[in-house]
């Protein structure tokens, strides 16, 4: 078998031999921008203020993996959105937010042979906690937007667990909810498709680039290059 095997047009494996059984798994983590959903949350928000073309810039550059540190990455995006009123989330989320195709039904697959779900986000809770409840998710971390007087900020809350999910923190929430599910970490799925995902894929058992960059793409063991995440039902029965 070669190390790169395109199993059917679109779907790329690497160092796994399909099928594999989805109830070998029990924890199933998901990035949210790019992967379940079709935007950058961030990018949106900005467009609101016509900040679009200068946050996008960075957060393309973020995901490539040429601006290394995400934190400062998202401080600098965070603090160009300055005086968006809250409202303008919202508008986000009804006129551009929608669920990739196949995330709903690859989220009721996962759930129906046993799997916990997980969303981990470099994005924000206004979104997040919307996602996990319209796909019935089990936990979900992400950022906490500042705003005062029905404004943001431009600052991110610090939350218990820290200030800013980046790719750290999600291998370390990944590691975290499987340790206090009493799993192992090759009992995980990582869905993903930006550089500060590679984290918490890298330590997964099965690890999943979702239309991903090149960089995502080439170390991920399944890459979904074509059609929607429930493509992964191919290699897990």
């Amino acid at each position: 078998m070669s190390a790169t095997q395109e199993i059917s047009p679109g779907l790329v494996i690497r160092r796994v031999k399909p099928p594999l059984r989805l109830t070998d798994f029990k924890l199933i983590a998901f990035d949210m921008d790019s992967t379940l959903i079709n935007i950058e949350c961030i990018d949106e928000i900005a467009d609101a203020v016509g900040k679009k073309a200068e946050v996008a810039a960075i957060t393309e550059a973020t995901m490539r993996g040429e601006i290394k540190d995400f934190k400062e990455s998202l401080r600098r995006r965070v603090a160009l959105l300055k005086g968006v009123p809250v409202e303008a989330l919202q508008q986000v989320y009804d006129e551009r937010l929608k669920l990739n195709p196949g995330a709903a039904e690859l989220v009721s697959a996962c759930k129906a042979a046993g799997l916990k779900v997980l969303l981990v986000s470099g994005g924000f809770t206004f979104f997040a906690n919307r996602v996990k409840d319209r796909l019935g998710i089990d936990f979900a971390r992400s950022n906490l937007l500042d705003e005062a007087d029905s404004k943001l900020t431009g600052e991110v809350v610090t939350q218990s667990w820290g200030d800013i999910c980046d790719g750290a923190e999600k291998r370390r929430t990944l590691l975290e909810v499987a340790s206090l599910m009493g799993i192992s970490p090759q009992e995980t799925i990582a869905v993903g498709d930006g550089a500060n995902d590679l984290p918490m894929m890298g330590e997964a058992g099965l690890s999943v680039a979702y239309h991903a960059k090149p960089k995502v793409r080439e170390q991920a063991m399944v890459a979904i290059n074509e059609g929607g995440l429930d493509r992964l039902l191919e290699i897990l029965r």
